[in-house]
């Protein structure tokens, strides 16, 4: 695959794509996608850049298609671009800012023609007529009036109602290419083949008749590929994920700590999945006495204790996740115990609570349930009434939580992901000043706590996300963290 030239080249594979970056030369990825208005707008930017820049190899990946290489860069929206210089990734960029992508361009493909001196960071320095002609036009059609901005806002809680509902709309619910007797992609076909072996039954919806699922159920999941599969309106992940679980029996396993029936096709009779869900009782003569009487303390170590998977501020599984969420937001203070870390645990506590699936939730040693009637006893009131007939008092309110994750580390990022894994180019971009400051701090990821997401904008009074803070107070986000850092001022004022 030649590059240069102002040619545009189609990547086909990761590894074609890795082949490319290890050569060293200046790579500029393009994730794009065919239903997206502002991907082709920026294509057309792309290509022009693409002649003007001949030394650089201009590459270009369908986002949908590639879900390898979209993982692989964490690509949760479109259009987005990498760039690489040397064989490695030096920066990002989201969304469509014609401006931003020539410049970062220029920065790495240096001059536009061999032998002339590297153009200064403006657009009109770093990019070619045709270039700002395509910008002209770009600015103009996207010149949107702020009663226009207000009508897109409306439709968007249509739009998540919507979602919300469709995810919900059967036990299970694949989002794919096509339908399950007429596959329209290879990674679809794979999920339809692996949960007709796991004999589930499922719902479907063909995200090819309907753009306005497609794009907005990828953000909605903060998944931004197909096809997705959900299990009681959580999201389980994409066809690597539905094919890990699979061969390994995690995947049946979770269908059946749900409740989820299987079918049986020799008989042709829906099978109940195993276990009975009831209340707690005497210990199975499966279980040996020190067993049973582990479980017990375990159940009344605390007044409140949580089996889930993973841990509050790490859950493993959606459902767990539903769980701590409520008992946050309903400021209850408990304790949890990671099933997924001790075996004897997990199987022998489903058969001293008689209830087959995690997570669990026991008040003053009494089985509440799971994820589904946690969420169903809060919508009703009946969790606070519970809680308050068994003398369990609200602990930490939400600004006490907050304040103590502002002082868990002097210098403090809230942010998308982690700092390894950033899941925005803001993020991305306040990670990497603070690194080439040499700048030690804490990180807390707001995609995994919605309470903390939204307690925060209001707490600090600050709408948007990457948040630094320093000792406890708000620095700014990341146009404020970038100009102190380009300033020199940003190590001192994290010292101060």
């Amino acid at each position: 695959m030649a590059a240069g030239g102002g040619a545009v080249k189609e990547v086909k594979s990761k590894a074609e794509l890795d082949a490319r970056i290890v050569e060293g030369a200046p790579v500029i990825l393009h994730f794009w996608a065919s239903w997206c208005e502002a991907s082709k707008h920026m294509d057309k930017v792309f290509s022009h850049l693409s002649i003007d820049f001949p030394l650089a190899h201009f590459l270009r990946v369908e986002a949908e298609e590639q879900p390898e290489i979209s993982e692989a860069y964490s690509v949760s929206a479109v259009p987005y671009f990498v760039f690489f210089k040397n064989g490695k990734a030096v920066d990002t960029l989201e969304g469509a800012d014609p401006s931003s992508l020539a410049n970062k361009v220029a920065k790495v493909a240096g001059p536009i023609t061999p032998g002339e001196p590297a153009a200064p960071a403006s657009l009109g320095m770093a990019a070619g007529a045709t270039v700002l002609e395509t910008v002209q036009e770009f600015a103009k059609q996207n010149g949107a009036s702020q009663e226009t901005s207000q009508v897109l806002s409306g439709k968007a809680d249509k739009l998540e109602k919507r979602l919300q509902q469709l995810v919900n709309a059967q036990p299970i619910m694949l989002f794919m290419k096509g339908n399950p007797e007429s596959p329209k992609c290879g990674f679809s076909q794979k999920v339809v083949d692996i949960l007709n072996k796991e004999k589930v039954k499922f719902g479907s919806f063909d995200i090819l008749t309907d753009n306005e699922v497609r794009e907005g159920l990828k953000k909605f999941s903060n998944w931004p590929t197909y096809p997705q599969i959900y299990c009681k309106g959580e999201l389980l992940g994409g066809s690597d994920i539905a094919i890990a679980m699979h061969e390994n029996g995690e995947l049946g396993e979770v269908f059946r700590e749900h409740g989820i029936e299987t079918f049986d096709s020799e008989e042709g009779k829906l099978a109940q999945p195993d276990g009975k869900k009831g209340d707690i009782s005497e210990p199975s003569s499966g279980l040996s006495a020190s067993t049973s009487s582990r479980l017990k303390s375990l159940i009344t170590s605390a007044p409140v204790i949580l089996f889930m998977k993973g841990n509050p501020d790490e859950p493993k599984c959606g459902f767990s996740r539903k769980v701590v969420d409520i008992l946050r937001q309903e400021n209850v203070k408990f304790k949890s115990f990671d099933i997924l870390t001790d075996d004897e645990v997990r199987q022998g506590l489903k058969v001293y609570s008689n209830w087959s699936s995690y997570p669990q939730l026991y008040i003053k040693e009494e089985l509440i349930g799971g994820s589904d009637i946690v969420l169903e006893m809060q919508k009703s009131g009946e969790l606070k009434k519970v809680l308050a007939e068994k003398g369990i008092s609200s602990g930490e309110t939400l600004e006490d939580r907050l304040k103590q994750l502002l002082n868990s580390s002097p210098v403090m990022l809230f942010m998308k992901g982690k700092p390894d894994a950033p899941q925005c180019g803001f993020s991305s971009k306040v990670v990497n000043a603070l690194k080439e400051e040499g700048v030690e701090f804490g990180s807390f990821d707001i995609l995994t706590d919605e309470e903390v997401r939204q307690g925060l904008k209001k707490f600090s009074n600050w709408p948007t996300f990457p948040q630094l803070y320093y000792k406890g107070e708000l620095i700014g986000g990341c146009d404020i963290v970038l100009e102190l850092r380009n300033s020199g001022e940003l190590k001192e004022t994290l010292s101060e």
